[in-house]
């Protein structure tokens, strides 16, 4: 069995309400509308997440809620403490207790970049793919039955954008 991980980084967040807690930064006008184009990109190609794993911080609750209206019937969300600017391991940790064949996870950086680079056999070979801009987004395939056999280095990158390329 093959199972799906698409990994993506939250949207572009707003820096413009001084005094905001960095948690609590919402996304601003750029990054609503990337998110928009990545929810549209990941219906068109037919990656639909069944689970969604989601840092509890406001910009990538955000990010999924606009990536779920693309979707007709998108998953309810598991938004995790432990996500919000997780290192690879404790993604890792999270990625293997997860259930469903395409697991959607949304973080930050620099998390999301080590994550994809440690997951992968080969690096994608586009320009942004070791820096993970906001929004960027990989479909990282595993050839295993459960999360829980998922390690570093044994994921296949099958596809990877950024919103800049979308909008």
């Amino acid at each position: 069995m093959t199972l799906t991980l698409i990994l993506t980084r939250h949207a572009k967040s707003s820096w413009s309400h001084a005094g905001l807690d960095d948690h609590d930064r919402p996304l601003n006008k750029r990054g609503r509308a990337s998110a928009k184009a990545i929810g549209r990109w990941l219906a068109a190609h037919g990656y639909a997440p069944d689970t969604v794993l989601c840092s509890d911080a406001a910009r990538t609750r955000e990010t999924w809620a606009l990536i779920a209206d693309k979707f007709i019937g998108a998953p309810g969300a598991e938004y995790l403490e432990e996500l919000y600017l997780a290192d690879p391991a404790t993604m890792l940790a999270a990625l293997r207790r997860a259930e469903g064949k395409v697991v959607m996870m949304l973080g930050h950086n620099p998390g999301c970049a080590f994550t994809a680079r440690r997951l992968s056999a080969e690096p994608h070979p586009h320009e942004k793919f070791h820096h993970y801009p906001t929004g960027a987004t990989s479909v990282i395939a595993f050839d295993v039955d459960k999360w829980a056999d998922v390690d570093w280095g044994t994921g296949r990158v099958v596809d990877f954008v950024v919103p800049r390329g979308l909008i």
